[in-house]
C-alpha cells in the first residue's frame, strides 16, 4: 500500500484589505482545496478589540493562530489542501502556522507542507479598499488599524515568500500565484533527482 499523500496548505497573506479572501475563495475553487478564512477562527473579544480600533498584542493573536494551525494540520494529516486567508503578519505567526506540518523542521521552508503568498499593495489603495468595506459594513476591521498592520508585517527573504501585486484583478493574481507553486514544484522535484 502506497503511503499516503501529505496535503498542503497555501496561506494568502497580508494585511486588511489586500483581498485575501477574494483572491482565496476564487483560488481555492481553481485549485479544488477548500477555503478557510482565518476572520472566522477569531474570539468575539478580538473582533470587538479590533473593531473598537485597538490593535490586538502578540497574547490576543497566540490563541488565534493556534486553533488555524490545529485546523490546517488536520487537512496535512488527511492529505487534503487547503487556502488560508490569514494575515500571518510576522515570522513568529508563521512559524506557528508552518508548524501544522508534523514533518517541519524549523527553517526547512522549501519542505513544508505550508507556503506563503504576500498580496502586497500600496496604504492608499488598501485605505481606500477599508474604508469602502467600512461603509457597506461588511468588516469588523477598521481602516485605522491599517497602520498598525503594516509596521508589523515583516518578510524574512530566507522564507521564500512568493509576493504578488494586489493591485491586478483577483484572476491575474490567482493565475500568478498558480503558476509561480507549479513552477516551483518542478523545480524543486528537478532538484530532488
Amino acid at each position: 500500500m502506497a503511503p499516503k499523500k501529505k496535503g498542503e496548505i497555501i496561506v494568502i497573506m497580508g494585511v486588511s484589505g489586500a483581498g485575501k479572501t477574494t483572491v482565496g475563495q476564487m483560488l481555492g475553487k481553481e485549485m479544488k482545496y477548500k477555503y478557510l478564512d482565518a476572520d472566522d477562527f477569531h474570539s468575539e473579544s478580538n473582533k470587538e478589540k479590533m473593531g473598537k480600533g485597538i490593535p490586538l498584542t502578540d497574547e490576543d493573536r497566540m490563541p488565534w493562530l493556534e486553533s488555524l494551525r490545529d485546523a490546517t494540520k488536520e487537512h496535512i494529516v488527511n492529505g487534503n489542501g487547503v487556502i488560508l486567508g490569514c494575515s500571518a503578519l510576522k515570522k513568529q505567526y508563521r512559524e506557528t502556522l508552518r508548524s501544522s506540518d508534523p514533518d517541519y523542521k524549523m527553517g526547512s521552508y522549501e519542505t513544508s507542507a505550508v507556503s506563503f503568498v504576500l498580496l502586497e499593495a500600496p496604504a492608499e489603495v488598501l485605505s481606500v479598499r477599508l474604508n469602502k468595506r467600512a461603509a457597506e459594513g461588511t468588516h469588523y476591521m477598521p481602516a485605522s488599524l491599517l497602520q498598525s498592520q503594516l509596521d508589523l508585517l515583516k518578510i524574512d527573504e530566507s522564507e521564500g515568500i512568493l509576493t504578488v501585486d494586489a493591485t491586478l484583478s483577483p484572476q491575474s493574481i490567482v493565475k500568478t500565484i498558480i503558476i509561480s507553486i507549479f513552477q516551483f514544484q518542478d523545480s524543486f522535484h528537478s532538484s530532488q533527482c
